[in-house]
């Protein structure tokens, strides 16, 4: 899979552009400097690097080496710092409760790895951190604008309730937009989008006689 992800990025060209997805661009009322954030399966860095430009500490992941060095150009192009890491999401020891965002455009796993990754997503965030996720629903395959071509990769805003069932959704919706990203993603996709943020949770505390303990 890696070989295949490092031929499309092998071009001087951005196979995605080097613009951000335009509702992960969207959400800047939730962000602010400082802000530690993973950008997952970043691919050429167009996320990471636009979340960097906005001051956030970012850590961006890929399962491609060319896509990272192109990560990296454009980090510096940007005139900003961008972390990166090779790595198998599948097979990465994800961090658990470090970032305050997690940014996840167009990645897709198949059913069964799918909820375990969102679940790492989860895990990864801090309390009250916010999910930022946009993917190709079914109806994609209509379209052939982007995304995989196998319906089983593709999510519904249904599925993503289920996944982030523990998360505060605080954004839901599928539908059918214009792409403008590079060369693989131009014309009308659909697609479903999510904000949700991490849940905070209550601490009690029972003062029984003799003793005391705290429960989360």
């Amino acid at each position: 899979m890696s070989s295949f992800w490092d031929e499309r990025f092998s071009s001087q060209v951005f196979a995605y552009g080097t613009e951000p997805n335009e509702f992960l661009a969207a959400q800047t009322s939730l962000l602010h400097a400082g802000m530690r954030a993973l950008a997952v399966a970043d691919g050429e860095g167009r996320n990471g690097v636009w979340l960097a430009q906005h001051g956030l500490d970012v850590l961006s992941v890929d399962f491609s080496l060319a896509g990272l060095e192109k990560a990296k150009q454009l980090a510096r192009e940007r005139n900003v710092h961008l972390e990166t890491s090779n790595v198998d999401l599948l097979q990465w020891d994800w961090p658990c409760g470090i970032f305050d965002l997690v940014a996840t455009i167009f990645i897709h796993f198949a059913p069964g790895n799918r909820e375990r990754m969102h679940q790492s997503m989860h895990q990864a965030l801090k309390p009250e951190g916010i999910l930022v996720l946009v993917a190709f629903t079914p109806r994609q395959l209509q379209y052939g604008t982007g995304g995989p071509p196998q319906l089983e990769l593709l999510y519904t805003e249904e599925m993503l309730r289920s996944d982030f069932a523990d998360m505060e959704i605080v954004e839901s919706s599928e539908s059918v937009v214009q792409l403008n990203e590079g060369v693989y993603h131009r014309g009308p996709a659909s697609v479903v989008r999510l904000v949700a943020r991490k849940k905070t949770r209550a601490v009690t505390s029972s003062l029984p006689s003799g003793g005391g303990t705290i429960q989360p």
